[in-house]
């Protein structure tokens, strides 16, 4: 259960950002940022990937922060359409740098910080172009056309036949949306876990990411089961409410990671880590709902 725990308990990540923010697949971020950017940098030492801390609300990581000369890019995954990326980005991107490196904003000397991109790459379901920009300036209460305040989020679309020069350019990208259309496409007759395990068989057979879903099958499987029940949790906010939503979510996590093959322990560490749950409260849970 070695993935269960690297891919989710440990580094709380979602598959995005297990493709393109860990350190042993720096290829393919720096692929993903070239295609992006018409670029052509081959050396992946040249990539510094920073470990953002998980602020702005983030459960699970969902995004991966780096610099390449000079440029401090954020990429972002979205499956669900979120209007205030840009006020996000604006304080995710520059907030754990400027702590990190020691940087003094207060003194007299001018702090230089690397150029930022910030880039949300969205594969919802709802219909959207291949490239929208969000101003942080729309949110404005007041209407500033100065010009003077503003950050921007790019958001790509990356859903199965949008932005395909990018595709094209990117493999591993082109892959990941594919699994991600694939597993949209066997669930509308099948459950989700039945769903993602074909997807997941399908990648396997055609040697998606270099073997990378054959290697990481178990923590592949936890990690889109985990993130189709946070969607799930958090449409349930709205509709039935907070308390009962959180109840059920839990609940389905506990089933998920039995179905699994995940240890009690495991799965009580899943629960603190996610919910925010005592050590005791969780092992109670797991008590109640194991069987």
């Amino acid at each position: 259960m070695s993935d269960f725990v690297s891919i989710n308990r440990e580094n709380k990540s979602l598959l995005f950002h297990f493709i393109f923010g860990s350190e042993e697949n720096k290829k393919h971020l720096l692929s993903l940022y070239n295609a992006v950017n018409n670029s052509a940098y081959t050396n992946i030492n040249d990539i510094e990937i920073n470990t953002l801390s998980d602020i702005i609300y983030i459960r699970m990581k969902n995004d991966v922060s780096f610099i390449l000369d000079s440029n401090m890019s954020l990429y972002e995954h979205q499956s669900t359409f979120n209007p205030n990326m840009p006020l996000r980005g604006m304080m995710t991107l520059y907030s754990q740098f400027i702590s990190d490196n020691h940087k003094n904003i207060y003194g007299k000397s001018l702090v230089k910080i690397p150029t930022p991109r910030y880039i949300v790459f969205y594969n919802g379901n709802d219909n959207f172009p291949d490239k929208l920009e969000l101003k942080l300036s729309n949110a404005f209460e007041n209407p500033d056309i100065s010009g003077h305040f503003e950050w921007t989020a790019t958001m790509l679309n990356i859903n199965k036949g949008h932005n395909q020069a990018i595709m094209d350019k990117c493999q591993a990208l082109s892959q990941y949306s594919d699994f991600i259309a694939k597993v949209k496409e066997y669930n509308l007759s099948l459950p989700i876990r039945e769903a993602v395990d074909k997807a997941v068989e399908y990648a396997i057979s055609n040697n998606y990411l270099d073997g990378f879903f054959k290697k990481h099958k178990e923590g592949i499987m936890f990690s889109c089961l985990t993130e189709f029940n946070e969607e799930v949790f958090r449409n349930g906010i709205h509709e039935e409410g907070y308390q009962e939503a959180r109840e059920d979510g839990i609940i389905k996590a506990i089933q998920m990671s039995k179905d699994l093959g995940a240890t009690t322990e495991a799965t009580i560490a899943q629960l603190v880590d996610k919910y925010e749950l005592s050590s005791s409260e969780a092992t109670e849970l797991v008590d109640a709902h194991w069987n």
